[in-house]
């Protein structure tokens, strides 16, 4: 969700509140910080008039000929590498994951691609420095975009080149291009590589020279600034230009521009060739190949070790394929006041995961002909107090949150948090506001909408909305420790979160910023033993008709790149059907994900009682590594 304030952005000062909460790419319900508790939503709209290299959350590669060329000579006779006046990428290669891409633009003020740009931080960047063209990343999540082509000196030379950047939160320098790491990285670096070299390393002997390269004292905004290092040394040789950007912490947007080589000297013919760059056959922190089942989880139980001894995780693991449980493990401690160890049957506290249930509710309401997709709001809750949001929108305009509903958190739920103890009382607080858009016509994360969801079943069925999901989804999946009884509950095996508030560095539980109870739009608590049980009973149709499972979880509307929402699951599957469903929550004290693969039948559940993102850093670093097909 989007912080309840556009930032500013200065040319001189990092504006203060930008950087991203690494977590849940969709909030939770819970929690009373409003900007941790609040994810950046993700815009939908078409690109028009760019060449997008990378697609978020993915591995990718921009396509190139294979010939070899002679670029361009100047009557001075300069190599012109590139000026990007083609208006595309062509020939270039890009590696990377995480969220962004690189892109050929031509407008400083405007985003390249809207659907991969963060929307509350506006683009501020130069105009192309030179002609109509530039190269520029842009990103709306953690990430790293690497953009690189191969070159083979003829001769003596002088790389010339020109770079610029703007709106980093605070720039860092750790010696790695690693996005997914708990340090601060943001970071903006060109080098010379051999083409050999892992192409995302930094190390001395693979760097061959380092080009350019932002420092902790760097200016928040760099204007075109032109970069000159001689090559020389490389005469006779093949290297490789890699344009580098790590950004784990707020949107940094870089240009380049203007990539030359001079001839130094006397060189009878100097000469530059553009040979067919390859594909790399390796990366250190980066992903180009898929595991076998075997080496992933492998990787998986290092990786979540090593963040568990960081304090950097502590919570659950759960790997399942058809059924069968592949990897399970428990980390760190449910209670750090009395030692109690995190357990398989831990309870956590899952955030917005919720929505998941409350959407397979409403679509066995629909089974059962007591609701209709289709029906407004007030056809079910007929007495709602404000006529354009009873009359406007419908059960699905809920479900994929493009209602224009609104959420729940600020002044209000902060007055109020201990006060909401029914889903009523959110209506009676939140009804009489208005429509934030008119309904259907774009996608913004609503909680207030599911809470509306909610109170339907109730209406519908007449029971509470918690006896319904226990009696209808818990009960005939097996969800034996799921729930969402009050925090003034005593609740067995259910693990205290712990979070970081702003500016401090101990762990404190988040007591002080629950409800009174979770909702139909997140707060309850489950198990990672449960939800994989819900993911069985799901795709084994005990919930849903095969028809009404199918349309649950087909994206229906562009949430983030390389997403789609669906009714409360996220659909995050390509054109093959490679890929996952699911949705993830998350909150101070809390973390959640819940990835389900129709195509490979894998289940990935992990569980958090630490602050976003130390389950879904989890579920992220899997999810490229296992096999895509069965």
């Amino acid at each position: 969700m989007p912080n309840d304030e556009t930032p500013t952005n200065p040319s001189n000062t990092p504006p203060q509140s930008r950087g991203w909460l690494r977590a849940s790419t969709l909030a939770s319900l819970t929690g009373a910080n409003r900007l941790r508790r609040k994810i950046l939503r993700r815009r939908s709209a078409a690109a028009a008039g760019t060449l997008i290299v990378s697609a978020a959350l993915s591995l990718f590669f921009a396509g190139c000929d294979h010939k070899s060329k002679i670029p361009a000579r100047t009557a001075d006779g300069t190599f012109v590498m590139e000026d990007f006046e083609s208006g595309a990428l062509t020939n270039w290669r890009a590696a990377g994951s995480g969220s962004g891409a690189w892109f050929v633009y031509t407008n400083g003020n405007k985003a390249p691609d809207p659907a991969q740009s963060d929307p509350n931080v506006p683009v501020d960047l130069r105009d192309p420095p030179q002609g109509k063209f530039a190269a520029v990343t842009d990103m709306n999540g953690p990430g790293t975009l690497i953009l690189y082509r191969d070159v083979k000196l003829d001769g003596r030379f002088r790389l010339h080149l020109t770079v610029f950047h703007a709106g980093a939160f605070g720039f860092s320098s750790p010696h790695t291009l690693a996005y997914d790491e708990p340090e601060d990285n943001q970071q903006f670096r060109i080098d010379l590589v051999a083409p050999s070299a892992p192409i995302d390393s930094v190390a001395q002997g693979d760097v061959l020279v380092n080009v350019f390269k932002t420092s902790t004292s760097e200016p928040y905004q760099r204007e075109p600034t032109a970069v000159k290092v001689d090559v020389s040394h490389w005469a006779g040789q093949t290297v490789r230009l890699r344009l580098a950007v790590t950004d784990n912490r707020g949107p940094l947007r870089v240009g380049v521009d203007d990539i030359r080589f001079e001839p130094i000297g006397s060189d009878a013919n100097p000469r530059i060739e553009l040979p067919d760059t390859k594909e790399p056959s390796r990366a250190l922190n980066l992903v180009l190949h898929r595991l076998t089942e075997t080496d992933a989880l492998k990787a998986l139980s290092a990786r979540a070790e090593k963040l568990a001894g960081e304090g950097e995780f502590a919570g659950a693991v759960l790997v399942a394929k058809e059924g069968h449980v592949l990897f399970s493990h428990a980390y760190g401690l449910a209670d750090r006041k009395r030692g109690t160890p995190n357990t398989l049957r831990t309870r956590f506290r899952i955030g917005s995961m919720n929505k998941m249930f409350t959407a397979v509710a409403i679509l066995q309401l629909v089974e059962a002909g007591k609701l209709e997709l289709t029906g407004h709001l007030g056809k079910y809750l007929t007495d709602y107090p404000h006529r354009d949001v009873a009359t406007k929108v419908t059960i699905h305009q809920l479900l994929t949150h493009t209602g224009g509903t609104g959420d729940i958190f600020g002044p209000d739920f902060d007055l109020h948090r201990t006060e909401l103890r029914t889903l009523a009382d959110y209506v009676k607080l939140y009804g009489k506001r208005g429509l934030e858009f008119q309904p259907g016509s774009r996608w913004s994360y609503s909680n207030y909408g599911f809470i509306l969801l909610g109170r339907v079943i109730e209406k519908v069925t007449g029971q509470s909305y918690y006896d319904y999901v226990q009696q209808h989804i818990y009960k005939p999946a097996g969800m034996t420790r799921s729930g969402s009884l009050p925090e003034d509950q005593a609740v067995p095996g259910r693990s205290i979160g712990y979070t970081k508030p702003p500016g401090t560095t101990a762990w404190v539980p988040n007591t002080d910023t629950l409800p009174y109870r979770g909702t139909s739009a997140g707060g309850g608590y489950s198990t990672v033993e449960d939800l994989t049980r819900f993911a069985q009973a799901l795709f084994t149709h005990k919930l849903l008709s095969p028809d009404s499972t199918e349309l649950l979880i087909t994206g229906k509307v562009k949430a983030r790149p390389g997403a789609r929402y669906a009714y409360g699951f996220e659909d995050a599957r390509d054109a093959d059907g490679n890929g996952w469903v699911g949705h993830g929550g998350g909150a101070p004290g809390m973390n959640g994900d819940l990835r389900i693969y129709p195509k490979s039948d894998y289940v990935i559940a992990v569980l958090a009682n630490l602050d976003p993102p130390a389950a879904q850093r989890i579920s992220e670093y899997l999810d490229p590594r296992l096999p895509a097909e069965r």
